[in-house]
């Protein structure tokens, strides 16, 4: 592999310098890079799919101002390194367990030979509380647990163990058991703390930021192998991102490459040129905006998965649960919402949460943007209506389908981290009794998300009465033909949906309605308390 002619170095912060790179393919991920590369090899590659942990390492990049995450500006979120493209790397700094180095334990002790090292606040915790046996998940695990104590200690906050748990809920220790890692969790606060010097890293991505052109300037990297040079473009204005897209309609888009990645790692494929939507800060905006019918949710695309769910779950916090089970921690700091939802896949979890909420989804080709309902963008399987050229911009969700009663269940074989066999989106809308609107979108049931409509039809304008519940349920086998795969057989697949609408009918009877918070798995597990909107946002 060589460089191509015209092509910029990848730069970014790394053991307290700025580096250059040139020449890898610009598929080549960053855990390669780190171990290959650089010789870094306390992070470990276990399954090279982003599931296990074992590679987790740190991003970290410039806070926005008033960003409540920020750590005397920078923000920091774990990510898995085996997925992670390299040329994303650009103008971010990395942080790897070779950053926790030990410390000297004192001015004397520095001199001495026989001195030993002080090793860092959660390196010592996991050796007081025994977290670690066999030792290769160790180094994610640390990583985790690092993010976590920065940015605790920056607050002034302690994480509850649920907390940690979530924060540890994409890396994967079959020997601990995980009590002594929560323990190791808690206890690291207890040490003499031992903080990141945020001044340099700061100082040196500020200098990256204003480099060439300015902010309006993204990488343009590239590599040649077999005579063939392939691209990996990063525009930093959404101006620039919709230009490239129109000039390279079969380029393919990149953001947290938490899909892309895999297809490159387990099926080998070829991604050709790349679009990276990750610098654009127009994409990742989240606001309020109002409009004539009482204004909607902006969620940009490029939003992370973690920052739009978190939105989501300030204004309807019956999305809780789902939210902290999308997938794992790093993921979410990684994956887009907007990549989730232009993927397609149908068993994708945001798609049926946003069309029971009413989602448009925002389409951009050059200068144009159109909309429509997310319920219309699906046409097949893996097919939608986006034009080659055009990209998805954001997703908009009216703040007067937040008023509804929301409810989003989540099926799956294990509890943490897994894909689902079922997900169901739900918005309910009563008016004396009777269902004035209702919304029942489900993934995992057909070819494409999509909202049954004929068990809608059973309930609209109806008295909300088990009866016609009943109807609706009858009506849901006309909706889908569900399909029987390794996660679960057609028959489950549906008798679980008419379940599911069961269920949200004991939720929102009008007497003695069923408490959500009862009828969830926290309330078989007293000390684990879910973390609320507030804390996770």
């Amino acid at each position: 592999m060589s460089k191509s002619q015209n092509s910029q170095p990848i730069r970014f912060f790394h053991r307290g310098a700025v580096v250059e790179v040139q020449g890898p393919h610009p598929t080549r991920s960053v855990l390669q890079w780190l171990r290959e590369d650089a010789h870094c090899t306390g992070t470990k590659e276990g399954c090279n799919e982003g599931d296990c942990g074992a590679c987790t390492v740190v991003i970290g990049e410039l806070a926005d101002a008033g960003d409540a995450q920020a750590i005397n500006g920078l923000r920091l979120q774990s990510v898995n390194a085996c997925i992670q493209f390299l040329p994303s790397l650009h103008g971010k700094a990395l942080f790897t367990v070779e950053d926790l180095k030990p410390q000297c334990a004192g001015q004397a002790g520095c001199a001495s030979r026989s001195a030993a090292p002080a090793l860092h606040p959660v390196q010592q915790a996991m050796v007081d509380c025994h977290g670690s046996q066999c030792g290769f998940c160790t180094p994610g695990i640390v990583m985790s647990l690092w993010s976590a104590y920065e940015l605790h200690s920056q607050q002034g906050t302690q994480p509850t163990r649920q907390q940690l748990a979530d924060e540890l809920s994409g890396n994967l220790c079959r020997c601990t058991g995980y009590r002594p890692i929560l323990d190791a969790g808690q206890r690291m606060f207890d040490l003499p703390a031992v903080r990141l010097d945020t001044a340099p890293v700061v100082a040196a991505l500020q200098g990256l930021r204003g480099d060439g052109d300015g902010d309006h300037a993204g990488l343009d990297y590239s590599a040649t192998q077999n005579a063939r040079t392939d691209h990996f473009h990063a525009p930093r204005t959404l101006d620039a991102l919709a230009a490239l897209c129109e000039a390279k309609p079969k380029a393919r888009i990149v953001a947290g490459s938490t899909d892309v990645g895999l297809w490159v790692n387990k099926q080998f494929r070829d991604l050709g040129d790349m679009i990276y939507v990750g610098d654009v800060a127009e994409m990742k905006r989240i606001e309020v905006r109002p409009d004539a019918e009482g204004g909607e949710l902006y969620i940009g695309a490029g939003a992370s998965l973690e920052a739009a769910w978190s939105a989501l779950v300030q204004r309807v916090p019956s999305l809780t649960d789902v939210w902290l089970r999308f997938a794992s921690t790093p993921i979410r700091h990684a994956g887009t919402m907007g990549g989730n939802v232009a993927n397609g896949s149908p068993i994708g979890d945001s798609p049926p949460v946003l069309m029971a909420l009413d989602a448009q989804i925002e389409l951009r080709k050059g200068s144009r943007v159109r909309r429509m309902p997310l319920a219309e963008f699906y046409l097949d399987y893996m097919q939608n209506q986006l034009e080659p050229g055009e990209f998805v911009q954001a997703m908009a969700v009216p703040l007067a389908a937040m008023q509804r009663q929301v409810r989003a269940y989540k099926i799956s074989k294990r509890f943490d981290c897994d894909i689902s066999a079922l997900c169901a989106g739900f918005a309910l809308e009563l008016e004396q009794g009777a269902v004035k609107a209702i919304r029942l979108a489900f993934g995992g049931m057909a070819a494409t998300v999509k909202r049954a409509a004929r068990a809608e039809a059973a309930l609209v304008g109806k008295p909300w009465s088990q009866e016609n519940v009943a109807a609706a349920q009858a009506a849901l086998a006309a909706d889908f033909q569900p399909m029987s795969d390794m996660r679960a057989s057609a028959e489950y697949r549906l008798k679980v949906a008419q379940n599911l609408i069961q269920r949200l009918w004991l939720e929102t009877r009008a007497e003695q309605p069923v408490d959500s918070a009862d009828a969830s798995v926290w309330s078989v597990m007293p000390h684990a308390v879910p973390a609320t909107a507030e804390q996770g946002a």
